[in-house]
């Protein structure tokens, strides 16, 4: 009786390093690197439901949501970097190449 009793352990998939560290806000598709911390800043759509991000990937993100808005704690001069960089990309800009 020299079979093991035990199974053998699970390994789940890893992600490439470069994807574990990029923010909850940032896009599968979106090859763009993150710009400070991963929660620096939280969108809420117009459903309420809230997205923590970089300030990057919050931007990216903001003008492909519908009535999404920057979440009124973050500090003023974090919103409105985001907002200023929102405002120049067209919604859901990785998918054109921006």
């Amino acid at each position: 009786m020299n079979q093991p009793t035990s199974a053998p352990p699970t390994t789940r998939p890893t992600l490439p390093a470069a994807a574990r560290r990029r923010c909850p806000a940032a896009a599968a598709a979106d090859p763009t690197p993150c710009d400070g911390p991963p929660d620096a800043a939280t969108l809420i759509d117009r459903h309420g439901r809230e997205t923590a991000g970089c300030v990057q990937h919050c931007a990216r993100r903001l003008p492909g949501l519908d009535g999404a808005r920057v979440h009124p704690f973050v500090a003023a001069a974090r919103a409105l970097d985001i907002y200023f960089r929102a405002s120049e990309l067209p919604p859901f800009a990785w998918e054109i190449g921006r």
